[in-house]
């Protein structure tokens, strides 16, 4: 683990301090232990940032953001440019971080700082299209456009799930937009906030360009209110789960801020008795049992009609018998841990109350016990889409199986949760799948046709709605909310018209 941190730019004995900026290094501060959920040993103790530290990174936030505004915003990709050829260098380092810290299996960890780099390449081309309109005026001689600029400091608040890319899809975004960043990662994943700071500000110091562009905070729920409370940061992206989403909304509206909200997912795929079940069991398999149930896009209830019913029981069945769950880092395993015992505990709860509420648990739910970490089997329920513990998310492996009978009824079902981020239906009838994809189909943020609710690419606006947040993230025009628009019209005559046709002679 020494030899991981160091080839990142963390030195094993002081992990840097929890802004990863040297000029912070005030000995006095709390600790944080990092546990890899893996085994759940220690990786290391970062520094806590102290609300001193935290006024003087929004300090030199501020200053930052006078200069980065004011540079091109061609230039400005150009920064996010190379922090992309960085991530490529310490893509197998950092993806390897991931995996140990957080627990999903290499290959996913591998495909985090993918997506951290995909998302530099796109926020590259965003640079130079970050365009406004022309409207004709209806005065003679008048010109009327918009244009956008940037909005100032703007917060991010991640969880631990994606401890890095989903603080990329915000951040690369923002900078080319000329915002500058303060980030709180998750409390559970702090040694990856830190590592992605070390890569970017390398890149900052090669170009003779202020730290404060980028800044890193490390701490828990106070921090995360320090940025919600703070008046001088106009815009906060706060991912987690939906009580934690109510109160930074309420917060930072409060004092009529901006938000982005990613928050929980409740995602269903609808397969038809016309789906291609080789293609139903594939996706779902990966989207159910992918990061161990930990992804906001995770599969959680398959809605699958009667006809079909126990023949997708019976191959599901077969395929999570086969799951090898173990060691992220380890070839072959499908299936890590989950982050830490609460998560654990919290999986046995949410199995009790399925059967309490007549729910029937059909394969696993068990912790494993013989394995150092964190780690449980995957489990199968077949419940009814109405019990409660069903309308609520879990953050686990968890895939309930609902029975329906006619397509009408399983869309009900389907949009008949509170959350609305990812969706999905398999099937080879085109009426279904266009009804799925219409204005009385899914009520969903992302909706999928013959493919899972996971793996979202970043050309695509990132969000979803009802208590999902209806917030956007990395592609489309998602860049929109990181800036102001602003109206300008401008009189190019020696008259002076009034709109509307209205007359007033001094």
């Amino acid at each position: 683990m020494t030899d991981l941190l160091e080839s990142l730019g963390i030195q094993s004995e002081n992990p840097g301090t929890s802004t990863g900026r040297a000029f912070f290094a005030d000995d006095s501060a709390e600790l944080l232990a990092s546990h890899t959920p893996i085994d759940g040993s220690t990786l290391a103790h970062v520094r806590l940032t102290t609300r001193e530290e935290y006024d003087r990174v929004v300090e030199a936030a501020e200053e930052a953001f006078a200069v980065w505004r004011m540079t091109p915003a061609p230039q400005r990709g150009e920064i996010v440019r190379q922090i992309g050829l960085e991530l490529r260098r310490y893509k197998e380092p950092l993806g390897r971080l991931v995996s140990t810290e957080m627990g999903k299996i290499h290959q996913e960890g591998l495909g985090e700082v993918q997506e951290m780099i995909d998302i530099c390449d796109f926020a590259v081309g965003q640079s130079r299209m970050l365009y406004g309109k022309t409207m004709h005026s209806e005065r003679p001689k008048h010109r009327m456009y918009e244009q956008w600029h940037p909005l100032g400091p703007v917060g991010i608040i991640s969880a631990f799930n994606f401890p890095v890319a989903v603080y990329a899809w915000n951040a690369m975004i923002a900078a080319v937009c000329g915002d500058v960043v303060i980030w709180k990662g998750s409390e559970k994943t702090p040694l990856c906030g830190i590592a992605v700071q070390k890569i970017v500000a390398r890149v900052l110091e090669a170009n003779g360009l202020p730290e404060g562009i980028f800044n890193l905070i490390t701490g828990a729920r106070e921090a995360g209110e320090w940025l919600s409370t703070d008046e001088r940061l106009p815009l906060i992206s706060a991912t987690g789960s939906i009580p934690m989403g109510r109160e930074v909304g309420r917060t930072v509206a409060s004092r009529l801020g901006r938000t982005i909200l990613e928050l929980g997912g409740n995602n269903a795929i609808i397969i038809s008795k016309d789906a291609d079940l080789e293609m139903a069991m594939r996706a779902t398999v990966f989207g159910a049992v992918g990061t161990a149930g930990q992804r906001c896009t995770s599969t959680r209830r398959l809605i699958v009609h009667d006809e079909v019913f126990d023949e997708v029981k019976d191959r599901l069945l077969q395929f999570y018998a086969s799951i090898r769950i173990g060691d992220p880092l380890e070839e072959g395993t499908l299936v890590g841990p989950l982050i830490d015992q609460t998560a654990v505990d919290l999986m046995q709860a949410a199995l009790r109350k399925v059967e309490a509420e007549g729910g029937e648990v059909i394969y696993g739910g068990e912790p494993l016990d013989d394995l150092p970490g964190h780690y449980v089997r995957p489990a199968i329920a077949v419940v009814e889409n109405d019990y409660e513990i069903v309308q609520d998310e879990t953050f686990a492996p968890i895939l309930y199986l609902i029975r329906y009978r006619e397509f009408d009824e399983a869309l009900a079902m389907h949009n008949g949760v509170r959350q609305g981020l990812s969706s999905s239906i398999f099937s080879l009838n085109l009426r279904e799948t266009e009804t799925f994809l219409s204005h009385r189909g899914s009520d969903c943020g992302i909706a999928n046709v013959n493919i899972g609710t996971s793996g979202a690419e970043i050309g695509g606006a990132f969000g979803g709605e009802k208590e999902t947040g209806g917030g956007r993230e990395s592609g489309s025009d998602a860049w929109k909310a990181y800036m102001r628009r602003q109206t300008n019209t401008i009189n190019w005559s020696d008259e002076m018209p009034l709109a509307q046709g209205i007359e007033f002679e001094l």
